[in-house]
This record gives structure tokens, C-alpha cells and sequence, in this order.
């Protein structure tokens, strides 16, 4: 059942070696089995993200949408097929986020939620001018309480990303809003690097 797969505390989102076009993202739960594929078309305007129960993309479960083409304060919106209504959406804060990435978390109706950001400032300034060898992590917060973590696992050659809502001990994070924050992470770093 689909509503399992977002059950868990802990994921791990792990970018698809050697694609040449576009992006694949696996998205395993705590016990290594995969819960979530999804695969980025290149050359797209808009960004269009699709999260599959597997690799076959026979059963979608969610859907990352961009509202613009090009944007530097990006929103996208996140929508659950299945049900048929937007989950919430994640804004890119434009130019704080050239310094230290800085996501608005908001719920179905547009209000604002919560944050994502890079935990600290100087790190952030160092993989920014310096080197990209500096593993990022990001803290999330609803209300103004923590309730998730992504944290960047060293790895030159691979982009994995450790999915930690442990924290969230009210479950007032939309697990599938989080996840989407994952993968939209993970591309954007990836894009970044």
C-alpha cells in the first residue's frame, strides 16, 4: 500500500549513476528496500518531477510541479495524483539563498508553514566558494520546531542524501511534502556541484 511507503522515519534518496540525460532518483525506506523512483526529463522549460512506486513508473504517487519557467525564487508545487489535490508547495528564497539555501515550506492553500535551510552559514559560504566537498545538511523546521533533517553523506562520485523525520514527534510534516523537499534538494545540489 502506497500510504506505507511514506510511513517510515528515515529515507535515503540516492542520485541514478552514469544517466547521461535528465536525473533518477532512489528513494529507499530504513530497511534498503526501495519505496520511491523518480526520473527528471532533460531539457524541460519547467521542471515536471514524478515519484513512482518503482523503476516500471507504472504507479505514480507524487508530482513536483514548477509555476515557472524560469524563476530565481522557484516555487513548486506538490500534488498527490492519487487524491487529486495539492499537497503543498516549496519556494526557493532568491537571494538568501545565494548565500545559504532557504526553502519556504508551505501547506495547500499557499501559507506559509515552515523552513528549510542549510544549517550553518560559514560551511554553506565555504561549499560556495571554495570546494563542494563539504557535505550540506539542512534542518527543517513547522511552527518553529525542528522536524526533519537532510543530511549530504560524503561522497565525491555520488549524490546520497539521508532522510531523517525523527524529530517530528507531533507528525505535523507532510510526509510527502518532505520528500518532495528531498528530491528537490538533491536535484538542485546536483546542479549546483
Amino acid at each position: 500500500m502506497n500510504s506505507d511507503r511514506f510511513a517510515h522515519t528515515k529515507y535515503l534518496v540516492r542520485r541514478k549513476v552514469l544517466k547521461l540525460f535528465g536525473g533518477a532518483f532512489h528513494i529507499y525506506g530504513p530497511d534498503g528496500a526501495l519505496c520511491f523512483y523518480s526520473r527528471l526529463k532533460a531539457f524541460k522549460l519547467r521542471e515536471d518531477i514524478r515519484l513512482y512506486t518503482g523503476e516500471d513508473l507504472r504507479e505514480e504517487v507524487l508530482l513536483i510541479q514548477a509555476r515557472q519557467i524560469i524563476d530565481f525564487s522557484a516555487a513548486y508545487d506538490v500534488l498527490d495524483p492519487a487524491a487529486g489535490r495539492k499537497v503543498g508547495a516549496l519556494k526557493r528564497r532568491g537571494w538568501r539563498s545565494l548565500l545559504r539555501d532557504e526553502w519556504i515550506v508551505m501547506d495547500a492553500e499557499d501559507r506559509e508553514i515552515g523552513v528549510i535551510r542549510e544549517e550553518h552559514m560559514l560551511l554553506a559560504l565555504l561549499r560556495r566558494f571554495l570546494t563542494n566537498l563539504i557535505p550540506q545538511r539542512f534542518i527543517a523546521e513547522v511552527g518553529g520546531k525542528p522536524v526533519c533533517e537532510y543530511r549530504q553523506m560524503f561522497n565525491p562520485f555520488v549524490l546520497k542524501l539521508a532522510v531523517d523525520f525523527t524529530p517530528d514527534t507531533a507528525g505535523v510534516y507532510d510526509r510527502r511534502l518532505g520528500l518532495a523537499a528531498a528530491v528537490l534538494l538533491s536535484a538542485i545540489e546536483g546542479r549546483q556541484n
